[in-house]
């Protein structure tokens, strides 16, 4: 005979059904990780660069949860920008490895980003143009996206995009 008998919640369902404690737990686990956690940008670091060993492969058994959907995250567009930066500043990796690498992560089921799309369009714009940072990649993807041609800039790297067209403000 099982030990409980709980009224009806998502956790132990239908009213007057009776769970053992082990049920009861394999269903709380079940909801615990269908609740997202945040993805910082430290774990994507490690994961890229290797280092250190112990984290890195830490973050890589994470991601291939992730990528099998055994666990689910949700990252901010900070964390993109900051591993983007970090990445080509710090640890000098060209502009298409960064694309590739990026990419892949956040394609991945398991990651949620709002603007998934939008993120992976701007890193082709930032992987084909040499000059341009990404955050003009981003803008420019943005622009894109809603059919905006123009752009307010001082920055002469956009011109050679040649789908924006920069517009000085007046004297």
């Amino acid at each position: 005979m099982p030990r409980y008998l709980f009224p009806a919640s998502p956790w132990t369902g239908a009213r007057s059904e009776r769970h053992s404690n082990k049920e009861l737990l394999r269903r709380y686990r079940l909801a615990i990780n269908a609740m997202p956690r945040f993805l910082d940008t430290n774990i994507l670091l490690h994961y890229f660069t290797g280092n250190p060993a112990n984290q890195a492969a830490r973050a890589r058994r994470l991601l291939q949860q992730v990528e099998s959907s055994e666990e689910k995250v949700v990252t901010s567009v900070m964390v993109l920008f900051e591993t983007v930066f970090t990445l080509q500043r710090t640890y000098k990796v060209q502009k298409g490895d960064i694309q590739q690498m990026v990419a892949d992560v956040i394609s991945l089921p398991g990651v949620q980003l709002a603007g998934k799309r939008l993120y992976l369009r701007a890193l082709a714009i930032y992987a084909e143009n040499a000059p341009l940072s990404f955050a003009d990649a981003y803008n420019a993807a943005f622009m894109e996206d809603r059919d905006i041609t123009e752009i307010y800039s001082w920055d002469t790297d956009l011109d050679k995009l040649g789908t924006v067209t920069r517009v000085e403000p007046a004297e």
